[in-house]
Order: C-alpha cells, then sequence, then structure tokens
C-alpha cells in the first residue's frame, strides 16, 4: 500500500510537471492526454483534448501525480486546495473497504469501478474536505 500526491490544475499542468522535473530529475512514467482516453469518454470539450488527463513523475519511492482538470468532469478549481490523496491499496477488498470508510460522511465523486486504464479507482471527498483516489492495479489478484 502507499500514499502519494494527486495535483489538479487548469491548463498548466503540463508546464508545471515540466517544471517538477527540472528540479527534482526523473522520467514521466505515464503522460496521458484527454485525447488519449475512449471515443465514448463524455465531458470533454475539442479545445481540451490537450490538456493533461493524468501524469506521474517517479521520486524515489514515491510518485507524485497531476492532470488538468475538464470542464466536464470535475468542479471548479482553487488554487491551494487543487490536490488530492491517492491511496493504492493492496487488494480490491482494502480498497472497497478504504473507500467505504471515506465515504461515511463524506461525498462520493465516482464510484469503484474498472476503468480504461487498467486500475479499479473511485473518488471521495471525505467529511474533512479531503479529497481521495483510490486506484488500484486491476491485474494485481485480490
Amino acid at each position: 500500500m502507499s500514499l502519494n500526491i494527486y495535483l489538479t490544475f487548469d491548463g498548466d499542468c503540463e508546464e508545471a510537471f515540466d517544471y517538477y522535473k527540472s528540479v527534482f530529475g526523473g522520467e514521466f512514467a505515464v503522460k496521458q492526454r484527454f485525447s488519449d482516453g475512449p471515443p465514448e469518454m463524455v465531458g470533454v470539450a475539442e479545445d481540451e483534448k490537450n490538456r493533461i488527463m493524468h501524469v506521474s513523475l517517479p521520486l524515489g519511492d514515491n510518485v507524485l501525480m497531476g492532470s488538468d482538470r475538464a470542464q466536464g468532469h470535475a468542479g471548479s478549481l482553487v488554487k491551494g486546495n487543487n490536490f488530492s490523496i491517492s491511496f493504492t491499496p493492496s487488494s480490491r477488498a482494502e480498497a472497497d473497504a478504504a473507500f467505504d470508510k471515506l465515504k461515511d460522511g463524506g461525498k462520493e465523486s465516482m464510484p469503484m469501478q474498472e476503468t480504461f486504464w487498467g486500475s479499479y479507482f473511485g473518488m471521495v471527498t471525505d467529511r474533512y474536505g479531503v479529497q481521495w483516489m483510490i486506484n488500484m492495479d486491476a491485474n494485481v489478484a485480490g
């Protein structure tokens, strides 16, 4: 299991992550644009398709992750509150248990589900206003 920070931007994610890469070094493990998503993905305007859907920059034992927001996928962005904690559980049961506990008194943004990028994934804001992403590689047994 691991915890990592996930940053959200409003069109300047690529610029920010190029900067972080120049500061900390390393190479991007993943860099996907909204245009890389499946055709049935809704809510992304044509002028947003070049925005970053997901980027990850490994830093030692941790990973700094981020994305731009798409108008149809997220609420308004507030600088200073544009991050989530990404939890990577060891099993699907652990993912479901953590998700259910975090949404108790909180708000589910995206239910736990299989995704086109190969993860079992969900998003929730807990009762304290902290945004969480539960992300388990779907190829992991459990």
